[in-house]
């Protein structure tokens, strides 16, 4: 198992400025942000701190100034914001929820996974809420829910640690969800990472079947790269028109697009195209990722030989 790696990397110390140490043991330092962005995120962020002070125990306050830090890059300070959340609310699923991700993003992926299942046992039997979003698509249009939410990250955290048939199953939830409520954006998403985790416990069968709901018309907001991907899986897009998919990593759909051409290849029997991909990919900056996160973890795969 991969697992046992990851918690020595995290213990190791980190650099001053580093966030974070990668999969391979590399720090990492917060990822760049351009000046237009960086001033909104910043401005958002004083807006957020001023409602803590106002409110310092209010949950609502302690969630949007951790949410609006990491949004910074300043993941380990959103850590701690949440885990006091979790001090004054230990009942409440979305303090596990967020700082689940950030865990995520700092590699500490058994910290992570415990979240994400704290969350999951949190929210049984409980109606599901729109969770707002931070950093609103387009038509500012939020595309996720609390429960969806939390299914779609331990799955990653599941797929990401090599559990490939666990983290089907909580996608196939997520994936039934997305269509009860027709959900076009959480569908595609969890369709990808679905298909992907079949594939690699070899049920070529059953991921096929999550092919045929999928067109090109689906109308989507913010998952477009997801869509291009599980169109590239069905044959009715050609790999060479997915721009951005040779493992640049210029932006964030650029990785999406990398990981899941990579992935493809690699359990297509085309291994060494993968392997270029994924290393190519490392080379970008969107290191948050989670599409860099997950060629992160095959590359620490490939290399202690899991």
């Amino acid at each position: 198992m991969l697992l046992p790696l990851l918690l020595a990397l995290a213990q190791a110390p980190l650099p001053l400025k580093a966030e974070a140490r990668s999969l391979l043991g590399q720090p990492l330092e917060p990822p760049p942000i351009a000046d237009a962005t960086r001033q909104l995120y910043t401005a958002r962020l004083a807006e957020a701190r001023r409602a803590f002070q106002r409110t310092p125990e209010n949950a609502d306050s302690i969630i949007w100034l951790g949410r609006r830090t990491a949004y910074l890059g300043r993941y380990r300070e959103a850590i701690a914001l949440f885990s006091d959340g979790i001090r004054l609310y230990p009942g409440d699923a979305r303090m596990y929820r967020h700082r689940g991700h950030r865990y995520l993003t700092t590699r500490r992926l058994d910290l992570a996974l415990a979240d994400f299942e704290r969350a999951r046992a949190l929210i049984a039997g409980t109606q599901d809420q729109v969770e707002p979003d931070g950093i609103p698509n387009a038509r500012g249009i939020p595309t996720s829910t609390l429960h969806s939410n939390i299914r779609y990250h331990l799955g990653l955290t599941l797929y990401l640690t090599g559990r490939f048939a666990e983290a089907a199953r909580v996608y196939a939830e997520d994936v039934a969800a997305a269509r009860a409520s027709s959900n076009a954006d959480m569908l595609v998403a969890s369709s990808h990472w679905l298909y992907m985790a079949l594939r690699r416990s070899g049920k070529t069968a059953e991921a096929a079947a999550v092919l045929q709901p999928i067109r090109a018309e689906l109308p989507v907001i913010e998952n477009g790269s997801y869509l291009r991907l599980l169109l590239l899986y069905q044959g009715t897009l050609p790999v060479d028109s997915l721009v951005g998919a040779t493992g640049s990593g210029a932006t964030v759909e650029d990785v999406t697009l990398a990981y899941g051409v990579g992935n493809w290849h690699f359990y297509n029997g085309r291994v060494e195209q993968a392997r270029e991909i994924w290393s190519r990919m490392l080379r970008s900056p969107q290191w948050a990722a989670f599409g860099y996160l997950a060629a992160e973890a095959e590359t620490a795969r490939i290399a202690t030989g899991n």
